[in-house]
């Protein structure tokens, strides 16, 4: 069988061809080893037909690898984990907060700023000494989801409403003015064409290039808790519920696990994965 000529669904519904290097790529951004990808691939044809979806393919790489070490599955599972936040798009908005105070801004979450015409909701502002950044975060929990060109439009929209009142303000009219949309999915060609002709910054799993939200989140280890293969789902949402969101405020508030009702055995395991996946030792 020539494998590159298999038929494969995506989660669009749309059909591609089965991409072994595509798979390659995302195991070695995974951080597996060589030998260990390998014998995936190797596993992944021997169950390959016309039709297959990529959920499957993804289910079978994401079983093997968890055999290599959980944490390496853990990485795997990224776009699923921060899907699995939802429904609400709260806890993607704190993880997009926590990525710009990475680089140094301070940040706020849902506050309602006063427009030249109305008020608006703002998921997250940060600000430096010289900037001011509104962001709009569009969230999904399914994939297949794009953003079309409505929703940076509507985004800057409202980011124009909001800065034509700020800068009246001598404060703000002192600080460059941006407006952001992130989002955990990606970004239709029409939607991206009118972000960079217009000035709004547009974030998206994989645009842009080298600066995409699944580099970014690799880069300063923002790991959600969901992407912890050894929590079950029950125990996700009740951290969630108490606002730890990433696997950095978990080994911060490790005492959690334990008033969530894990026993200690299961603690060392947990807390061992969540350490490896951000590199803490």
């Amino acid at each position: 069988m020539n494998f590159n000529e298999v038929a494969i669904t995506k989660a669009s519904g749309e059909l591609t061809t089965f991409s072994e290097e595509k798979l390659r790529n995302s195991m070695t951004n995974a951080g597996a080893p060589k030998d260990q990808i390998d014998s995936v691939i190797e596993e992944v044809k021997t169950k390959l037909y016309n039709g297959m979806t990529t959920k499957k393919i993804y289910q079978i790489a994401f079983s093997l690898l968890k055999k290599g070490g959980r944490h390496l599955a853990a990485r795997y599972h990224l776009k699923q984990a921060i899907m699995e936040l939802g429904p609400a798009g709260f806890p993607f908005e704190q993880l997009i907060a926590e990525l710009f105070k990475s680089k140094g801004y301070a940040t706020r979450v849902g506050e309602i700023l006063q427009g030249k015409c109305v008020t608006h909701e703002i998921d997250v502002i940060a600000e430096k000494e010289n900037e001011h950044i509104l962001v709009e975060c569009k969230y999904h929990n399914e994939q297949g989801i794009a953003c079309n060109v409505k929703i940076p439009l509507y985004v800057h929209a409202r980011f124009n409403d909001v800065v034509a009142h700020a800068i009246k303000n001598p404060i703000f009219a002192a600080k460059k003015q941006s407006g952001w949309l992130v989002t955990n999915t990606r970004f239709t060609v029409d939607a991206m064409q009118y972000g960079s002709c217009a000035g709004l910054q547009l974030l998206g799993w994989d645009h842009p290039f080298k600066k995409s939200l699944k580099e970014q989140i690799d880069d300063y280890k923002l790991y959600p808790i969901t992407c912890l293969t050894s929590l079950t789902r029950a125990e996700k949402l009740q951290l969630l519920e108490r606002e730890i969101v990433l696997c950095q405020d978990l080994l911060k508030n490790d005492s959690l696990l334990h008033k969530i009702g894990i026993k200690s055995t299961r603690e060392r395991t947990i807390l061992q994965e969540a350490k490896q996946l951000c590199a803490v030792y």
